[in-house]
């Protein structure tokens, strides 16, 4: 029985990060943004604050998770791609290979939700342990398995549109940080400032926060789901645009 086009894809990227995975540096590498955050804002604030209800480190956990997912699975999939067209030109053998344009940009997006998730899971277990009042429900599932794909998908957007890999840390600097912290990771929405928020609830990354910090799906939850649904549609046909029409 033939695999599908996309697997060779996925396993190519899966191999290349599997043997960073055993590589004690790079686990260190993939928790320090988010524990450095966690003892910054969390352990320092802790229960002092309450945030909607609960204490700020419970607050705070599904965000640093949130934010994770969102760079780990972007970082990857922007920087691989980058380097496959324009350094290592293994980019241009998938193209010419008898499979789609769909299976190339699904073996990339289903690699870079691997990075993605491995990442929140070390934020996750962190959470587990430091934060009493954290929980894993079904919208913060969902909420993280939408954000590693949406954001793996904009990756493959921002490695086909790159013409160099430091060309990908200006798409960083004006997309992803400025997410990490105005969309919600570290304070609530309604304390945003009033003429921002239009702009805030235009990005992915606030309805991450939105959902993944719910209990129960309510009136808002959908919302915040099917914008989510809406940004890796939007992605994903663009990547499938960039890739087939590729001529490099």
């Amino acid at each position: 029985m033939t695999a599908p086009g996309w697997v060779p894809i996925f396993l190519k990227e899966y191999i290349h990060f599997r043997r960073k995975l055993f590589k004690l540096g790079y686990i260190f590498s993939a928790m320090v943004a988010p524990v450095i955050y966690l003892i910054a804002f969390g352990l320092g604030l802790g229960s002092r604050v309450m945030m909607g209800g609960t204490d700020y480190l419970s607050f705070l956990i599904p965000g640093l998770v949130a934010m994770s997912s969102m760079h780990n699975s972007y970082t990857w999939v922007a920087g691989m791609v980058n380097l496959s067209r324009l350094y290592f030109k293994t980019f241009q053998i998938f193209v010419q290979a008898p499979v789609s344009s769909s299976a190339i940009l699904v073996g990339e997006i289903l690699a870079g939700m691997v990075k993605g998730l491995f990442a929140s899971f070390l934020v996750i277990l962190i959470g587990c342990i430091a934060a009493q009042g954290f929980a894993i429900t079904m919208p913060f599932i969902l909420a993280l398995l939408m954000n590693c794909f949406l954001f793996s998908a904009l990756g493959v957007v921002v490695g086909m549109l790159t013409r160099s890999h430091e060309e990908t840390a200006t798409y960083s600097n004006f997309l992803i940080m400025p997410m990490a912290f105005f969309c919600g990771t570290f304070f609530p929405l309604d304390r945003i400032p009033a003429f921002l928020k239009s702009i805030i609830y235009l990005l992915p990354l606030t309805h991450t926060n939105i959902l993944i910090r719910k209990g129960a799906m309510d009136k808002e939850g959908w919302l915040s789901l099917l914008l989510l649904l809406f940004f890796g549609a939007l992605f994903f046909l663009w990547g499938k645009r960039l890739i087939d029409g590729y001529d490099e």
